[in-house]
């Protein structure tokens, strides 16, 4: 008969200083998590509620948005919440699952290049938006574009 160690034996020996990655990570996301909340519901009820709804987010409804600063951050903040979040999610169920030290190594480095582009990609889009592009059809375009 094999012995069965306790649930919190640890398998890869004891700490014994240093910054506690996981720790930290557990804290990040019952934080974040609840600024999530914040954030994406009143995403949605500013979207979906406020307003005539959904029939009236077009181009000049997101163009209008994100000429706002206040909406920047408050997109910015969702995105780059949003995406660590579920980054250190995947990377917490990769720790959890992978037994194979190279596997586990290479997801661990696609979920964090994921996320850096995704990141990165994200943040320029919100920050560098232009809702008057030149050329474009002017019934299209949010209202602040008429003077331009």
């Amino acid at each position: 008969m094999s012995l069965i160690e306790a649930p919190r034996t640890p398998t890869r020996g004891r700490r014994t200083g240093g910054i506690n990655w996981e720790k930290w990570g557990w804290i990040y996301m019952r934080a974040s998590g609840v600024v999530l909340l914040v954030l994406i519901f009143g995403h949605l009820l500013v979207n979906m509620y406020l307003g005539e709804g959904v029939k009236a987010i077009d181009f000049a409804f997101v163009g209008g948005k994100l000429s706002d600063p206040f909406w920047q951050v408050w997109d910015g903040l969702m995105l780059w919440l949003a995406l660590i979040h579920g980054g250190n999610g995947m990377r917490t169920l990769v720790n959890d699952y992978a037994s194979n030290p190279k596997v586990r190594r290479v997801l661990l480095i696609g979920i964090a290049a994921s996320t850096i582009i995704l990141i990165t990609l994200g943040t320029l889009v919100i920050t560098t938006f232009d809702p008057c592009p030149a050329g474009a059809d002017p019934a299209l375009l949010a209202s602040i574009c008429e003077g331009r």
